[in-house]
């Protein structure tokens, strides 16, 4: 998840977000005397961040609206799956609470793996990040989005079920350390990047668009041959209507992803996931995490820093990942930092769409393979190579 820069209020109140999706999966408000239901995007839904299924004093409470392909877990099977949510279990941990790894035994006698996200219980956005996810998640199927399985909600117990994604996070393969941790080489990286841009242009070319809004190395999660799929949509919004060019709303994200008009007014346009894609191209390119404060002053924010040395190929030289050792086109990598470059422009009028963005990457990675012998850029050979040290990264 990412986080809010502006101050929250102690005892904040969740509006329930509007998907705007045509849903069969939805949250509704019941009084405890009445059995009657609205939908989720009703505007007077509000609940308590520790409310829970409310407290029986008349206060609404909520349900989940059956979905036949979201299943609704037990909080005791997903339990038994992680072991009672051991440390061993843990894959991994944000601002929504820690990830655990499952398994599930099928009626054949087989066990299928699965990620298991279970909502910190001091997490003031939790209940409504979660509610975003089933929403979004749980109406949308690419290729290059990650598969919600199911949900549990348990009184103040909030949890999601995932497809188990082998290879991690891209952000882990970037700036992970220790022998389990290859390097990416260049091919595998304009994979990666292809994948999750096409997932990105799918949320934007729907009839609703949706602002991804939290587009970060840490968020694109890798399958056991590296396809690339989004995942974490709490902070996904529904974009701006035809007649208006941007919503507005409290500004929320990861520092160093966010846009510039965004951070500074708080106005969200689909293209300010543009921006983001920038910065993790510049970050394939670099091999340096987006933001850095243990980096000198001047380095600390590397779109910034990077963007006067992409506009030379003998510059870009000097910046890119030693991890990938020389081994790439220099073409190649230059079309990539002026994609970056148009993505990272001020005004999101005059960044490429993210189709556009897919053809750019399609293109380039075509051109690789013809000057490749022909070799698919996708080829898992390379990183098949056994584990090697890393040497340190240096820049001047």
């Amino acid at each position: 998840m990412g986080v809010c820069w502006s101050k929250r209020p102690k005892s904040p109140t969740l509006q329930l977000p509007d998907s705007g999706l045509p849903s069969q999966t939805t949250i509704a408000t019941v009084s405890s005397s009445s059995t009657s239901s609205t939908n989720a995007s009703s505007s007077n839904s509000k609940f308590s961040a520790g409310s829970g299924s409310g407290s029986g004093n008349g206060s609404p409470t909520s349900h989940i609206l059956p979905r036949p392909h979201l299943r609704n877990f037990s909080l005791s099977e997903l339990k038994v799956a992680t072991r009672n949510f051991r440390n061993d279990t843990v894959l991994g941990e944000g601002g929504f609470g820690k990830v655990y790894k499952g398994w599930l035994d099928s009626r054949n006698g087989t066990s299928s793996a699965i990620a298991v996200k279970k909502l910190n219980s001091e997490s003031l956005q939790g209940f409504q990040e979660w509610q975003s996810e089933v929403n979004f998640l749980g109406n949308l199927s690419h290729p290059h989005l990650v598969n919600l399985l199911g949900y549990c909600w348990e009184d103040k117990d909030l949890l999601l079920v995932y497809e188990f994604m082998q290879k991690g996070s891209l952000e882990n393969h970037l700036f992970g350390r220790g022998s389990s941790v290859r390097p990416l080489p260049w091919e595998m990286r304009l994979k990666i990047l292809i994948g999750a841009a096409r997932g990105l242009a799918y949320l934007h070319s729907l009839d609703k668009k949706i602002i991804y809004r939290d587009f970060k190395a840490s968020n694109i999660l890798l399958d056991g041959s590296y396809n690339a799929k989004l995942s974490d949509f709490g902070l996904a919004k529904m974009g701006p209507t035809a007649s208006k060019s941007h919503v507005t709303t409290q500004v929320m994200g990861t520092n160093g992803y966010a846009a510039p008009e965004y951070v500074a007014t708080g106005h969200l346009y689909v293209k300010s996931d543009v921006y983001g894609f920038g910065v993790v191209l510049v970050e394939m390119l670099t091999g340096l995490r987006a933001l850095d404060t243990n980096r000198p002053a001047e380095k600390q924010n590397v779109a910034e820093w990077a963007k006067p040395r992409l506009y030379d190929r003998r510059k870009l030289k000097g910046i890119m990942d030693p991890l990938l050792e020389g081994k790439y086109s220099s073409r190649s990598a230059l079309r990539v930092a002026q994609l970056a470059l148009n993505c990272l422009e001020n005004e999101p009028k005059n960044r490429p769409s993210m189709q556009e963005v897919v053809e750019t990457l399609d293109r380039i990675a075509s051109a690789a393979i013809d000057g490749n012998g022909g070799q698919r850029v996708h080829s898992t050979n390379q990183l098949n190579m056994a584990a090697r040290p890393l040497p340190p990264r240096t820049y001047i």
